[in-house]
């Protein structure tokens, strides 16, 4: 598969992106570039972990129903969410109406409230894990990075994060440049990164 097309621009771009007019919006606008949001780490963890088994474009076309059914993935409301929300959640068709991958999300949800309290912050937590060699432009599905914070995630009692789903969480949120190598996007995703301050742990009191 060639890594890259010309868009309409003129400008060559991941080839993934072609696919369909979201694809590239999200791509240009998006993919790639660091992250230090809790709310947005948060969101974009939940909508990765949904996207198991399923296109990045069924996602992509929810989102927006996902953020109304989720409360804009605040994670301390989100935390709270009981047995009506559930049978709510279950009901809506506006996102995908998978029990354990939406009970994953609350669950998930939990345990980013008590990440916030022993680390400061999800982006304290989730920059730690950048990698010091990058992997080859899209030549990986997971890498020992990704393995790493899959391993801590769980260990902490999250859920359906995998090794696979936690590098696309890695890509997504910039803790990995996969633009392709004569993509438009990857320059300006590296110098998004080089202006970025990775947010610190919290210290030991």
């Amino acid at each position: 598969m060639p890594e890259d097309f010309i868009g309409p621009d003129g400008a060559a771009r991941c080839f993934w992106c072609a696919a369909t007019p979201e694809y590239m919006a999200y791509h240009d606008d998006e993919w790639g570039y660091p992250v230090d949001s809790d709310t947005r780490l948060f969101e974009k963890i939940c909508l990765e972990s949904f996207q198991s088994g399923l296109s990045w474009r069924t996602i992509l076309t929810k989102r927006e129903n996902f953020r109304g059914a989720f409360a804009g993935f605040d994670f301390d409301k989100v935390a709270q969410f009981g047995a009506a929300d559930m049978a709510r959640l279950l009901q809506d068709a506006g996102i995908v109406r998978h029990r354990g991958k939406i009970e994953a999300t609350i669950n998930n949800a939990k345990r980013a409230v008590e990440m916030v309290a022993t680390e400061g912050s999800l982006a304290a937590f989730f920059w730690q894990f950048e990698p010091k060699t990058p992997p080859a432009p899209q030549s990986a599905t997971t890498i020992p990075e990704s393995v790493a914070l899959a391993r801590e995630l769980k260990k902490r009692g999250w859920k359906f994060v995998g090794p696979t789903t936690a590098f696309a969480f890695m890509q997504a949120m910039g803790l990995v440049n996969d633009h392709a190598s004569n993509c438009v996007m990857r320059s300006k995703a590296a110098a998004a990164r080089q202006g970025f301050s990775p947010p610190a742990k919290k210290r030991e009191a």
